[in-house]
């Protein structure tokens, strides 16, 4: 995705010059020949980066003077300045403002290139420092290797080299953000930002604002997140949220690629990516007349279903290294080894809260760890409401102790294959692989015990 770079000189053959160079090189390029001008162009859209030089003669403001407005406005956009008649002085004092580089006039084009190349790049670097950051709660990584899950890292993948929308479905937990930024990472989009916006965090009046950005008597007052997002993609969190008057607007950006600012009346133009998520029924919002349906079609091009965890139950032991090993580096400790009556007290656990509960439950196990027994983690260990979310309980165990052999070994019987069976999402095939029967003799335990096997796969109901 090409960057949008500013060219602001006074000399129409110098922006012509660097505009023509940059335009080879596969930059976007606008020109400014004035301090006023160039400021329009900011108020207009802001630029992934300025080139801006010292004199301007016949503007209200020199260089330096507007470096500084463009820095009071945002101070993230990079700037290079180059100069007729650099000093050192000139320089220091460019640098001391907020510019990324200087360079003197007359400039060879190999080292300009090279300049807004290190610039770039460096702007790139931290907006993927601020995308990990963001990331740092919910870095799941899609991770597994179940048939569900396979499915939906092939479908991000090939649909992740075309500009087509996207609209992520699942409930609260299953990583449908992180689904949106290995989307982006694979696009040819890579390089621009990544911009994250949840309707379901703003209020109604704050949200515009938020997306649109504030703008006063022609003048930028604030960048909103759909400007940020220029060359890149917008990640719009909990759509069933969003504002029913926002929604005409942003069907209108979606057909026009265009929008006005709060308190503006100035079009912005902007090339964004749209993939959007909810974990709301969008049909049943239309019904009820809180979502547009001409706003559903345009976002839901491609549909993007993560199931949730007690869907994807063999995915829980990789998911559990995964967390296990990542927060032992975070706090610089020998990951712990997770025993096999551990994993599969996990993998029969509901998980209402999906991979984002899994997470937390992995970290709080080894925190709360005893120091002799960090290494490996039994059952025991985990937290109560683990062990007590699948049917198997002390009170069952009481019953027992009341019970003729048979019965209690018949009762043990049925509670044990029920946890299994549920570990392993009703797949007839791999219980009975894991508890060491032929699948017809576990067929037929299975009916002597009474145990109705529920079928929540297409794999289960082949294997059942």
């Amino acid at each position: 995705m090409s960057l949008d770079i500013l060219v602001v000189d006074d000399e129409k053959d110098i922006r012509e010059l660097v505009s023509g160079v940059l335009s080879d090189e596969g930059y976007e390029t606008r020109v400014a020949d004035s301090s006023e001008a160039a400021l329009q162009a900011l108020d207009e859209r802001l630029p992934s980066l300025i080139l801006l030089d010292v004199w301007l003669r016949g503007s209200s403001m020199d260089g330096l003077e507007l470096l500084a407005e463009i820095k009071q406005r945002d101070r993230n956009i990079p700037v290079i300045v180059f100069s007729g008649h650099g000093n050192i002085d000139t320089a220091v004092a460019a640098i001391s403002q907020g510019a990324v580089d200087f360079i003197e006039k007359p400039f060879e084009a190999s080292k300009l290139l090279l300049l807004v190349a290190k610039a770039t790049e460096t702007e790139r670097i931290r907006q993927e420092h601020a995308s990990m950051r963001a990331m740092l709660g919910h870095a799941e990584e899609l991770t597994g290797s179940s048939a569900t899950i396979n499915n939906v890292r092939a479908t991000l993948k090939k649909v992740a080299g075309t500009g087509s929308r996207l609209l992520i479905t699942g409930p609260a937990g299953v990583g449908k953000e992180v689904a949106a930024r290995l989307l982006h990472s694979w696009s040819p989009r890579s390089d621009g930002p990544f911009v994250s916006v949840s309707a379901a965090r703003l209020s109604s009046d704050r949200f515009e604002e938020k997306l649109f950005g504030i703008e006063k008597k022609g003048q930028l007052v604030q960048a909103g997140m759909l400007e940020k997002a220029h060359g890149g993609t917008l990640f719009l969190d909990e759509v069933a949220d969003m504002p029913v008057t926002t929604q005409g607007k942003i069907l209108r950006v979606l057909t026009e690629q265009s929008f006005v600012r709060v308190g503006g009346d100035r079009q912005v133009r902007v090339d964004v990516r749209f993939v959007s998520a909810t974990s709301r029924d969008l049909a049943t919002e239309i019904e009820a007349g809180n979502f547009r349906e001409d706003l559903f079609y345009r976002l839901n091009v491609v549909p993007v279903a993560i199931p949730p965890l007690s869907a994807r139950r063999e995915d829980i032991p990789d998911l559990v290294n995964h967390y296990a090993t990542r927060f032992s580096a975070e706090n610089r400790i020998s990951p712990p080894e997770f025993s096999q009556d551990a994993l599969a007290a996990l993998q029969a656990c509901e998980w209402p809260g999906n991979v984002r509960q899994l997470r937390n439950i992995i970290e709080r196990t080894i925190i709360l760890a005893p120091a002799d027994r960090l290494q490996q983690i039994e059952a025991d260990m985990l937290p109560t409401e683990i062990l007590n979310s699948y049917d198997g309980s002390d009170a069952s165990v009481t019953s027992m102790m009341g019970s003729p052999l048979r019965e209690a070994r018949e009762a043990f019987e049925r509670e044990y294959l029920q946890v299994q069976i549920k570990r392993f999402s009703g797949n007839i095939s791999r219980t009975a692989e894991f508890v060491g029967m032929e699948r017809s003799a576990l067929h037929r335990k299975l009916k002597l015990l009474g145990v109705v096997v529920r079928k929540k796969s297409a794999t289960a109901e082949e294997d059942a």
